[in-house]
């Protein structure tokens, strides 16, 4: 069973940085899929990076800004976070699969999360103008 805890999430000025990590337990190949997703209040919850052996790939909004990476010794999936703005507070979850993104909608950046069968319990970024 794999189990997912998030953390560094917190509240920041516009401009600013985070660096949210997400420690895993349990074995989770770095040939499947783990990600970053974001939920706004009165939103959907939205895809936001994802990555696996074949690479990395990210939603249009924070192309430039964020940085997904795994350590795979340490069991860890980060996500750095650049040049926050007011639209990017959110709670963040991390997520994974047991596949490849490849074989996810949109990599696993689509609408629909099947094949993502854990989740954390999510971190709160907020940035403020």
């Amino acid at each position: 069973q794999v189990q997912l805890v998030e953390s560094g999430g917190g509240s920041v000025q516009a401009g600013g940085s985070l660096r949210l990590s997400c420690a895993a337990s349990g074995y989770i190949s770095s040939s499947y899929c783990m990600g970053w997703f974001r939920q706004a209040p009165g939103k959907e919850r939205e895809g936001v990076a994802t990555i696996d052996s074949a690479g990395t790939r990210y939603v249009e909004s924070v192309k430039g800004r964020f940085t997904i990476s795994k350590d795979n010794a340490k069991n860890t999936l980060y996500l750095q976070t650049n040049s926050l703005k007011p639209e990017d507070t959110a709670m963040y979850y991390c997520a994974a699969a047991h596949m490849a993104c490849g074989l996810l909608t949109d990599y696993g950046l689509g609408s629909s999360r099947t094949g993502f069968g854990y989740w954390g319990q999510g971190t709160q970024v907020t940035a403020s103008s």
